[in-house]
Parts: C-alpha cells; sequence; structure tokens
C-alpha cells in the first residue's frame, strides 16, 4: 500500500500535481454537502428529468427517486455509490415482489448516473453492465364481465375522486394520468357531440386527441364537485390532480370483493372465505376497452385511434399516407362500449349498499 500511495505521489510530481493539495482538495469534496446524493438528485431532476421530459413522466421519475433512492443512499456522497450498492438496491426491489418497479428504477440509475459521468461529478457509473434485474412480461390482463360489474358498482360505493377515476378509466380507455389530469377547460359538454381535448403537452405520444364522450360518461362528469374553484376535475385540494393511486386500488378491490360476497350470498353459496377476484391494474381497464370495443365488432385501426395508440393495424406507408382521423367511427366506438358497459353492470346486489345509476 505504501509503495503504490508512493508510486501515485511520484506521479502527480512528475505531471506538475501536488499530492497533499489533491489530497485536501478530496477532503473537501467529501464534506462539501453539494456531492451528497440528495443534493445531485435534486440537480439531475432540474436540469434533466424536468428540462428533457414530459410532466407525467417527470412526475413518475421523481416517485421513484423520492421512494427508491433518497431514503437509501440520500446522506451518501455519490462517489461511494458501488456496482455492489446498485445491484443490492434492485435485488431488494425484486425480493419484495416489485420487478416492474425493479426495472424502472434500473433505467432511472442507468440515466442518472451517466449525467454524473457527462457533468464531471463522477469518474464512472456503476451501472455499467447491469441488466435489467427482470425480463419485461406483456400483460394480457382483461376483465371479465362479472369483474366489469363488480367494478362499475365498487367505483359507485368508493365514490369520487378514485371510483369517479375507475369509471371514466374504463368508459374512455385512455391513459391513468391523462384521466387524472382531466382539466375543465379540456371538456365541451354542451354541444351535440360532448368531447374531451387532450392537449400535446399531456398525451403521451405529443400529439393532441380528442375523446368523444358518451352520454354515460357526460352525466358522470357533470355530477362531480368544484374543489376550491379549481379547473382541476379530479383533485381534493385544488391546487393538483389526484395521486395516491395505490390507495384509491385497495378501497376498490375491497369494495368489489364485498360486492362479490354479496353476489355469493344472493346465490346461496355457503364457502364465502373462497370469494376472491383475479389481481388487476388500472391500467388494465385500458386494455379492458379496447378488447370490449373490437368485441363489438370495432375494427383495430379503429380502437388503436380511439386510444391515441396508433403503432397497430395500419403501419409503413400506409402509417404516412393515411391521414384520416376516423372522427365518426371513434365516436361511435365509445358510445358502444359506454353503453354496453352500462349493460353489463346490470343489477347491483341486493344486499350491497349504494344508489344504482341509471342507464
Amino acid at each position: 500500500d505504501a509503495r503504490r500511495a508512493a508510486g501515485a505521489a511520484l506521479r502527480a510530481v512528475s505531471e506538475g500535481r501536488d499530492p497533499a493539495d489533491e489530497r485536501k482538495a478530496a477532503q473537501s469534496a467529501r464534506s462539501d454537502v453539494r456531492n451528497r446524493v440528495d443534493a445531485v438528485l435534486d440537480e439531475f431532476l432540474v436540469r434533466h428529468v424536468d428540462a428533457k421530459n414530459r410532466e407525467n413522466t417527470a412526475r413518475e421519475t421523481k416517485r421513484f427517486i423520492d421512494n427508491e433512492l433518497r431514503p437509501t443512499w440520500g446522506d451518501r456522497h455519490i462517489a461511494s455509490i458501488t456496482r455492489r450498492d446498485v445491484i443490492q438496491l434492485l435485488d431488494r426491489l425484486v425480493d419484495r415482489g416489485a420487478p416492474a418497479s425493479a426495472n424502472r428504477v434500473h433505467a432511472i440509475l442507468r440515466k442518472f448516473f451517466n449525467w454524473t459521468v457527462e457533468r464531471d461529478i463522477r469518474d464512472s457509473t456503476p451501472v455499467a453492465n447491469i441488466k435489467a434485474p427482470a425480463k419485461t412480461v406483456s400483460r394480457d390482463r382483461v376483465l371479465s364481465d362479472q369483474e366489469i360489474r363488480l367494478l362499475w358498482w365498487a367505483c359507485i360505493d368508493v365514490g369520487w375522486p378514485f371510483g369517479t377515476l375507475a369509471q371514466l378509466l374504463l368508459l374512455t380507455g385512455q391513459r391513468r394520468e391523462e384521466v387524472a389530469g382531466i382539466c375543465r377547460d379540456e371538456l365541451s359538454l354542451g354541444k351535440a357531440d360532448p368531447r374531451w381535448e387532450i392537449p400535446p403537452s399531456r398525451a403521451k405520444n405529443d400529439k393532441p386527441h380528442t375523446v368523444w364522450l358518451a352520454p354515460q360518461a357526460v352525466k358522470l362528469i357533470a355530477s362531480l364537485p368544484t374543489i376550491d374553484g379549481s379547473d382541476l376535475l379530479l383533485t381534493t385540494n385544488g391546487e393538483t390532480s389526484i395521486s395516491g393511486f395505490s390507495k384509491g386500488k385497495v378501497a376498490l378491490d375491497g369494495a368489489m370483493r364485498s360486492l362479490a360476497i354479496a353476489d355469493a350470498v344472493e346465490r346461496g353459496v355457503n364457502d364465502l372465505d373462497a370469494v376472491s377476484i383475479e389481481p388487476w391494474r388500472l391500467h388494465d381497464l385500458r386494455r379492458t376497452a379496447a378488447s370490449g370495443m373490437q368485441a363489438l365488432g370495432v375494427a383495430p385501426h379503429i380502437v388503436d385511434a380511439t386510444l391515441n395508440h396508433r403503432s397497430g393495424a395500419i403501419k409503413g406507408l400506409a402509417r404516412v399516407y393515411l391521414r384520416h382521423d376516423y372522427a365518426d367511427e371513434r365516436r361511435a366506438a365509445l358510445y358502444a362500449w359506454a353503453k354496453r358497459v352500462v349493460a353489463i353492470a346490470g343489477k347491483r346486489p341486493k344486499s350491497a349498499r349504494g344508489t344504482r345509476l341509471t342507464r
């Protein structure tokens, strides 16, 4: 160790550097709070995440940073984070049953440490050659008619805002963040063909998108309260759109199971402990809406256009030259699907609470 230190010092001297000054500089850097992970993450969010990403993407990235990175490494010096630290963090996420989150954190870490190298904050990235910890599996979960029925009445029991959110997700087939962030100035409810105009700044593909609102969706929206004069449709504080989706999902799951038990009681089922519902996610409502429209005879390219997801049936040169927006077909698809949803909801269990939504 002494020989290596002496060799390093001799090389520094031969290059015109002072080893003592370098030691002092290193000690100063270690004590500088600006080199703590928390401070570097703050700068990363401002200079990279917020500057180069859409608002929704930036918000999700910040959520993972606040929930996973800061509690683990926040007080440490940025140069002290090792390859082993990264592997252990990702392994913990996988072990707690969150492989998708582990993959997301891996992607964030890769960008973050590459950025620190570009900014000369670190000499190298500890994420180099570390592969994503889990295989990405495409989900194919679609809610059955019985599950749609239970969900619809569970939404009424849970109420505003999370019950309303799930109903609008199901009726429109749009993305969670887009629905959660609906502003009243995006809505035109008084026209013969009510619609919701999603601006490019809030659309995932950065393109404006028109969603025609069926009578069932219009009635639902018109019944919602206004919080502190806010333009946001789904807000609890009047300033930001709703968050805490996981807690809202837990409430929906509980209400769905209660309704399923009530159904079972009406059918004379004795083993109520066996009543369960297959796990699902809010994003599965988008897939359920798409599958439901196709089952009604809506062509795949119309479904793609309705969901503002144009990577499906129309490809290649046809995708470049065919610019028709299928407005009438999209409107008809959403109207037919909303009517189908309410028909599926049908009659609720007599023993369950709540008020039925008029068709």
